[in-house]
């Protein structure tokens, strides 16, 4: 089947903390031919990592909450529960990225990690795409206000037992593309990345 397209012209409609492109495009159809001339917009954003903090010793997961400006008019408070995260800078593994936003957002050390999946946040307007992880923390350790004074960071320290974070995800605070897929994962997955890391109860 042919996929193709053709970019017929790109320009850079707004270059700040985002930048912003304009397409004129045509691409192929299913039934054969092209499609009409479209216009596209997308945010430029880099590759990302999230990270669900999970200790197995006592079956809690460490979330961040935080404020989000997309949720702002959303009726339900801008103040978001989350898994720490941030965007992979020139030369940096993804790996890298895990244990640095772990330690910044939320003051805990990963001692192993797992890679949940890799996916794209929103295709339709945005380049944005997410490397998943589970990281092995102690949330005895876990708790206070974190995050990155230059960068108008205030994140608060959530823990919580692993049960109590999977009902979130009917409760309506899990309600965010890398936390709902992290959760779930942790719902389906759970004893056996205890067996993994050791830590099942016997």
């Amino acid at each position: 089947m042919r996929r193709d397209v053709e970019i017929l012209d790109e320009e850079t409609a707004y270059d700040g903390f985002f930048e912003l492109k304009r397409f004129r495009l045509r691409h192929s159809l299913y039934s054969g031919g092209w499609s009409r001339v479209l216009m596209r917009e997308r945010v430029e954003r880099k590759r990302a990592v999230a990270v669900l903090l999970y200790d197995p010793v006592s079956d809690q997961v460490v979330l961040i909450e935080q404020f989000r400006i997309g949720a702002l008019e959303a009726g339900q408070g801008a103040w978001m529960l989350e898994i720490v995260g941030g965007l992979i800078e020139t030369g940096e593994a993804p790996e890298e990225v895990a244990h640095r936003e772990a330690m910044e957002e939320a003051g805990c050390e990963v001692m192993a990690l797992l890679p949940i999946c890799e996916f794209y946040v929103s295709p339709g307007t945005a380049t944005e795409y997410l490397h998943l992880y589970c990281g092995r923390v102690d949330a005895s350790r876990a708790g206070g206000v974190h995050g990155l004074e230059e960068e108008g960071e205030d994140i608060r320290v959530e823990v919580m037992s692993s049960d109590a974070a999977i009902a979130e995800l009917c409760n309506g605070r899990a309600n965010s593309t890398s936390i709902i897929v992290a959760l779930q994962w942790l719902a389906m997955h759970r004893e056996a990345i205890r067996k993994a890391w050791g830590d099942a109860p016997g």
